[in-house]
């Protein structure tokens, strides 16, 4: 009986036990409106979609709408008027709050002008739910030197905007009419940069993965090939291509990111994944059942680690047109894409429908970069999602702390009955954090200065050791196209007092470490973060600008 009644409790106290939380898909009941294939954050509580002349069921002025202000709080959307074409266009935050989204498609199609040489402008917007808030749009007197489609966007050092590459024309598969060049917003100077790199990196060089460096410099890869560019002496360094001529850029893509930023050097690596191993880019030679590579390379960009080259593991399985994503703890979100396959709609031997691609992968993986060689990416406890993220989707990092996905479209217009559909639902996947008590950043001011020591009120949940802390100073990206423009993360020395009530950082030396402009700083106490305060790095000023 004494057995019995042990056994018992034994079996109560293990069905009573709390269940640890778990990583977790949310469906939100209210659609994107539009194909959300581009999207940012833009405000504490505002995310931007943008979309193509379409049938999507989101209407402005007895039109369909072509961009979407999703309420990050409410999970509810309003239309953006838009004017221009935005389809494939890229864009960032720069210094001074706003929003700037650059190029597209050049048929207008319908009301909407063409949108390949268009610069649309989001001023910062006040109001949490985006009421009255609008884009601005003047080709005539806002309008990039050249028409650009696919091309990607940096904010640099000064906080304005560098553009490169793309297409002066809407292409089926690979570049065909290329603008290798770069250019600026504000401009610069009276006419573009011409690129020898994007000229060697043709015809597989659409949408470059871009980073800016620490000491100011941009590193770039196009196709397999990778540089360094200094944009004051507007001179290039040649690294190492790829390994294993896997390609990574558009129409063969892979994703890119550039690691966490940590004090006092400030190293930077950059990490590639995905992607497709390749001799050829002829479509009539291309299958949607052509496997994606599992290659991540990783190199670091000092003298010594360049002569090293790229250090090569591998994901769990092969995908193309996944996207990297910074969590604020360090590790690198792996989401979205297919198992084989290629970007672009219906331009190869045997299209799945209309997609290029398929066998969506359903689950997202971490990579860890902290951790040894081979043991740094696993979806141990990740979910599983019914909705496959092809084509034209989007993911991006929330201030409150998770990810907010939505989109594909490897479809010539909104389609229904495909296996792959014009995707309307949209998914947050919710860390485990996001389901316990987490630490709180209780103030912070609007702006900071680089190089300040500041001090401001926080709150630890006492089931917190305090063991691991981290203060993440982010810049929450653009995501286009498997690629998350201006994404960046820089830790920040910190310590916090010891009665757990005051937090005390230093914030980063200069804007090449840090662009001047919005970002994002996040607590982490043991792996759970808090939700995230949105600053103004800098004076705030209109770029050009070094404060």
């Amino acid at each position: 009986m004494r057995r019995l009644l042990s056994l018992l409790t034994v079996l109560n106290l293990v069905f009573a036990a709390p269940s640890v939380p778990q990583w977790s898909f949310d469906l939100k009941q209210s659609t994107s409106g539009i194909v959300a294939l581009e999207s940012i954050v833009v405000s504490p509580t505002l995310a931007i979609f943008f979309n193509r002349p379409s049938l999507d069921p989101l209407h402005i002025d007895n039109h369909s709408a072509l961009g979407a202000l999703w309420d990050l709080r409410t999970s509810t959307v309003r239309p953006l008027e838009v004017v221009s074409n935005a389809f494939c266009g890229s864009g960032a935050l720069i210094s001074n709050g706003s929003m700037v989204s650059i190029g597209g498609d050049a048929p207008g199609g319908g009301i909407n002008q063409a949108g390949n040489q268009a610069i649309r402008i989001f001023e910062p917007c006040a109001s949490p739910s985006g009421e009255g808030c609008t884009l601005f749009e003047n080709l005539e007197t806002h309008h990039l030197f050249e028409r650009r489609w696919y091309a990607s966007t940096l904010r640099i050092f000064d906080g304005s905007l560098m553009i490169v590459g793309g297409t002066h024309a809407n292409t089926k598969f690979y570049n065909i009419d290329p603008v290798n060049s770069f250019e600026f917003f504000p401009k610069k100077e009276a006419t573009t940069r011409p690129s020898a790199f994007l000229e060697r990196a043709l015809p597989a060089n659409l949408f470059p993965r871009v980073f800016a460096l620490p000491d100011g410099r941009v590193f770039m890869i196009a196709n397999n090939q990778s540089i360094i560019y200094d944009i004051e002496a507007n001179t290039e360094t040649i690294l190492p291509d790829i390994p294993n001529n896997v390609r990574v850029t558009n129409p063969i893509d892979g994703s890119a990111i550039l690691l966490p930023l940590s004090p006092p050097q400030f190293i930077p690596e950059v990490l590639v994944c995905g992607g497709t191993q390749t001799d050829t880019i002829d479509p009539s030679l291309l299958s949607s059942q052509t496997p994606a590579s599992s290659q991540c390379s990783r190199i670091k960009l000092t003298e010594e680690g360049i002569k090293q080259g790229w250090q090569v593991e591998h994901m769990l399985e092969g995908r193309t047109m996944p996207e990297l994503v910074h969590l604020p703890n360090g590790q690198i979100l792996i989401a979205n894409g297919g198992r084989t396959g290629f970007a672009a709609v219906k331009s190869i031997a045997d299209p799945i429908g209309n997609s290029n691609a398929d066998n969506p992968v359903l689950t997202p993986s971490l990579y860890t970069p902290s951790l040894p060689l081979g043991r740094r990416i696993s979806n141990k406890g990740m979910p599983t999602t019914d909705i496959a993220r092809m084509y034209h989707s989007s993911i991006t990092l929330t201030p409150q702390g998770n990810f907010l996905i939505a989109g594909s479209n490897p479809n010539d217009n909104t389609t229904v009955g495909a296996k792959f559909n014009s995707e309307f639902r949209v998914q947050t996947l919710d860390p485990p954090f996001m389901k316990v008590a987490r630490p709180r950043l209780l103030s912070m001011p609007k702006k900071l200065r680089f190089g300040q020591r500041i001090s401001v009120p926080i709150s630890v949940p006492p089931s917190l050791i305090g063991r691991d802390i981290k203060v993440s100073l982010m810049d929450l990206g653009f995501s286009t196209h498997a690629f998350h423009s201006s994404a960046r993360l820089v830790f920040m020395d910190a310590t916090i007092s010891p009665f757990r009530n005051i937090l005390t950082f230093t914030t980063p030396p200069n804007g090449r470490v840090f662009p001047p402009g919005p970002a994002t700083i996040f607590l982490t106490v043991d792996d759970v973060s808090s939700e995230g305060a949105w600053v103004m790095m800098g004076s705030g000023a209109s770029p050009p600008t070094l404060e």
